[in-house]
């Protein structure tokens, strides 16, 4: 049925717990796995007359983002060469996670993606948005939130 499922994933705990079980999933189905990470573009804070507040280099932090992607998909990778899971990896920069989420699985030719939700609601979820959310909101693509 599904033979292409796109794993975005952040590196936290929640996110390792459910790389272990689309894995799992994937060996049993005979699928493939695209290893997803969503890298934070440059935060450009401004104080007063235009000093900027954050110390941290556009290099630097690309340097940083770079490293922390590396680590977060080298564990998908690992997870899947373990179980025996053909998977490639794909990271994008980008501030709205869910817009290279949903782009990303159509571009390459995902047929689920499959995600953790860290199940925010009420106030929480209202002010910290929830890509799983947007994500079941706007792709076309099956998704298969793990909670």
């Amino acid at each position: 049925m599904f033979k292409h499922i796109l794993v975005p994933t952040d590196g936290s705990q929640l996110s390792e717990e459910m790389v272990k079980k689309v894995v799992e999933f994937a060996r049993e189905i005979g699928a493939s796995i695209t290893a997803f990470f969503a890298k934070d573009e440059y935060p450009m804070t401004y104080f007063g007359e235009g000093a900027l507040v954050d110390p941290t280099t556009p290099t630097k932090f690309a340097e940083m983002t770079e490293q922390q992607s590396v680590a977060v998909l080298d564990y998908v990778k690992s997870e899947c060469a373990k179980a025996g899971v053909p998977c490639e990896a794909i990271s994008k920069t980008s501030d709205v996670p869910y817009e290279a989420i949903v782009a990303t699985a159509e571009e390459c030719g995902c047929d689920l993606i499959f995600m953790a939700s860290h199940g925010r609601r009420g106030i929480s979820g209202l002010l910290l948005g929830s890509q799983t959310n947007k994500v079941l909101s706007h792709s076309k693509i099956p998704v298969l939130v793990y909670r």
